[in-house]
């Protein structure tokens, strides 16, 4: 167990069975009354964002997050079948944990996923990724020359106009922008 005074951000910890990664933790000291600790607590399972004041002496506790490398297989009904690296064994992640990640997930693609006992509360898709254009679309006007691609794994982002169907595109994947072509 960990005290209040204590907390710092990054930690993750369980309040009240659900699982929160902190934010940020300032101690308050008023003039009257006493001091308290006011954290912002990240949800891992609904993304979720809330304030909770501590008290000084107050414990908490800390949890540790286990990460595992796993490699996507394919969509299972809702949810989507990956392959831990570690032991072989097949996860089911819920399509809530990958939110908009599954636009980039195509077979072979490695993740990293955060377990903490068998529950998995994030998966981390690598920064770029290599993927096939399969279709663009009419280019916009304007000052930018780009036009709508759409990638293999069914996601949709603005490439250059010289980037045709078929060809292989670098891409970054928490800003959803095109890099290079490969």
């Amino acid at each position: 167990m960990t005290t209040a005074n204590q907390i710092t951000p990054g930690m993750t910890l369980n309040i009240d069975g659900k699982i929160f990664r902190v934010e940020s933790s300032v101690k308050v000291t008023a003039p009257k009354g006493t001091p308290f600790i006011k954290t912002k607590l990240r949800n891992l399972i609904t993304d979720e964002t809330i304030e909770k004041n501590f008290k000084l002496d107050q414990t908490v506790q800390e949890v540790s997050l286990l990460e595992r490398n796993l490699e996507f297989l394919y969509p299972e009904g809702k949810e989507y079948l990956f392959l831990d690296i570690g032991n072989l064994e097949q996860v089911l992640v819920p399509a809530g944990i990958l939110s908009d990640k599954v636009d980039y997930l195509k077979e072979g693609i490695q993740v990293k996923a955060m377990f903490y006992g068998e529950t998995i509360f994030a998966v981390e898709l690598p920064q770029f990724l290599e993927i096939m254009v399969v279709k663009t679309e009419g280019a916009e006007s304007g000052e930018e020359a780009t036009k709508k691609g759409v990638l293999e794994t069914g996601a949709k982002i603005d490439v250059p106009l010289f980037i045709e169907s078929g060809d292989v595109i670098k891409v970054d994947t928490q800003t959803n922008e095109y890099i290079q072509r490969v």
